[in-house]
């Protein structure tokens, strides 16, 4: 299959280099590009767009994926937290707290990077056995039921590709699109289990998961059955908030 690349429109600012620098990170937002692909979609000569991706590495704005592909980085979400205009992490705290204590185990936030997810939020069970992921942490995008919920709303083309190694299915993601919510017992961690749910952004898109996880002692092998109802909710309450003007 032959691939096509949508260029990128960036106005100038006049500082040549500064620009291209944009123009990269507004490229990379549609997710993970190798150099090839960011020079196709870019028009930028190949030395200099290798040149300043490297450079935004170095800063953190872009990271590389599994495959070596550039991605955005950590840094984007620490510099929009900061500004005040990630809305999500502003009260994701105090939302994962509350399910924390409705349910008993430690509840996260991930978002996605490419081939991988990150946390960005955590509340973590106060005593006894728990899932400890603290904020920062990266995790694949092959197993475990945030990863199911980052992927099953993809274009159909990105979900194949994403099932690739993955321990779960495509039937598995069109019962998780149905229900809208997933489980896991044992997929990322042997003996963790995981219920999650998705946040929607003002365009529905999805654009996180709130996970609750914990031992498969205590969450059994439906956690679902048990736990779906809070963290969907929870998940609901947060994509209201986002989507507010």
């Amino acid at each position: 299959m032959r691939w096509q690349y949508q260029t990128v429109d960036i106005k100038n600012s006049g500082v040549g280099v500064l620009d291209k620098a944009v123009k990269i990170l507004a490229t990379l937002e549609s997710g993970p590009h190798s150099l090839s692909e960011l020079v196709a979609a870019t028009g930028i000569a190949r030395p200099t767009a290798h040149r300043l991706a490297v450079a935004l590495e170095f800063h953190r704005l872009v990271t590389r994926d599994f495959s070596g592909r550039f991605v955005l980085g950590a840094r984007s979400s620490e510099l929009a937290a900061a500004a005040g205009e990630d809305r999500l992490l502003a009260v994701a705290g105090p939302a994962l707290s509350a399910l924390r204590d409705a349910c008993g185990e430690s509840a996260q936030l991930y978002r996605r990077q490419g081939d991988q997810r990150v946390c960005v939020a955590t509340a973590e069970r106060l005593s006894g056995l728990r899932d400890s992921v603290p904020v920062g942490t990266v995790l694949t995008m092959q197993a475990g039921s945030a990863a199911q919920i980052l992927l099953a709303w993809d274009e159909p083309e990105k979900l194949q590709r994403g099932l690739v190694n993955a321990k779960f299915n495509a039937a598995s993601l069109s019962a998780v699109r149905r229900r809208g919510w997933a489980q896991s017992v044992g997929e990322r961690e042997v003996g963790v289990a995981s219920v999650s749910a998705p946040v929607r952004g003002p365009n529905n898109k999805v654009i996180a998961a709130v996970s609750i996880s914990g031992p498969m002692e205590r969450l059994g092998r439906q956690p679902g059955r048990v736990h779906a109802a809070a963290v969907v909710a929870t998940a609901a309450r947060l994509s209201e908030f986002i989507s507010k003007k």
